[in-house]
């Protein structure tokens, strides 16, 4: 019962970090801390991949554990490389006898006194992300364990997401603003080219687009020097060359 209440506690607490500004180093961090706990294993570890598809460490329970964590990405070869690339979980690999698939990460990790490992994907549907990393002193994981460790790894992989989805939401969002506001702007300049100019609105904006054009600025760069008086009306009719001219 204490095991029980202790994973609803861990899920309450990481349902508490997902707000729109949290931290997902954080959120890892506490996360790979509660899988030694509540898994009775010796060290966890998370990695995710980047944009280009190479895996990173970016969680683990103890430096111990970062350290390996670290090896094994640097030479390309563990549980957890093979969890990303087949997107299948690895499961109660006994370390010694992976010594001919993992001959690098094998003997490292049994050195660190590691005797068997686990990976989970961090997926969501078909979309795999990066894996939790599950290291055993001796035993290895039962099937209650292993559904509980594979709830965890899917609650990481909501948090991640999320956090992805959250910056992009901000760039779209920015971008809609940024436009929305160069709108706005762009409405103004013509208002005051059509007044100056006793032109239409439809022309007007003709003319500060062409103006826009032949000097190579952005558009609502120059409607906002309309708009604020910076940029002559008059001149903006007038082709650059004659514009720039002066007497003498």
């Amino acid at each position: 019962m204490d095991r029980e209440r202790h994973l609803a506690e861990t899920f309450v607490q990481l349902a508490d970090t997902l707000v729109d500004d949290f931290d997902v180093i954080d959120f890892l961090q506490v996360l790979a801390v509660r899988c030694v706990e509540l898994l009775d294993v010796a060290a966890a570890g998370i990695v995710l991949a980047d944009q280009s598809g190479s895996l990173r460490t970016v969680a683990a329970s103890d430096e111990r554990a970062r350290l390996l964590e670290l090896f094994e990405v640097q030479n390309d070869e563990g549980p957890c490389r093979d969890c990303y690339q087949f997107g299948a979980a690895v499961v109660n690999v006994d370390l010694d006898a992976a010594r001919e698939r993992w001959p690098q990460f094998a003997p490292k990790a049994i050195a660190e006194e590691f005797r068997s490992a686990n990976a989970l994907p961090l997926r969501l549907r078909s979309q795999v992300i990066g894996s939790l990393n599950l290291f055993h002193a001796d035993g290895g994981l039962d099937n209650a364990e292993l559904r509980t460790a594979q709830a965890l790894a899917d609650a990481a992989t909501i948090g991640i997401l999320q956090q992805r989805t959250i910056r992009r939401g901000e760039v779209v969002a920015g971008q809609l603003q940024a436009a929305l506001t160069s709108r706005i702007i762009i409405e103004q300049a013509k208002g005051v080219l059509a007044e100056r100019l006793r032109i239409s609105t439809d022309d007007a904006f003709g003319v500060l687009r062409a103006a826009a054009r032949s000097r190579n600025r952005l558009l609502s760069d120059l409607a906002r020097e309309v708009a604020d008086g910076s940029a002559d009306a008059a001149q903006l009719v007038l082709p650059p060359a004659v514009e720039l001219s002066g007497p003498g």
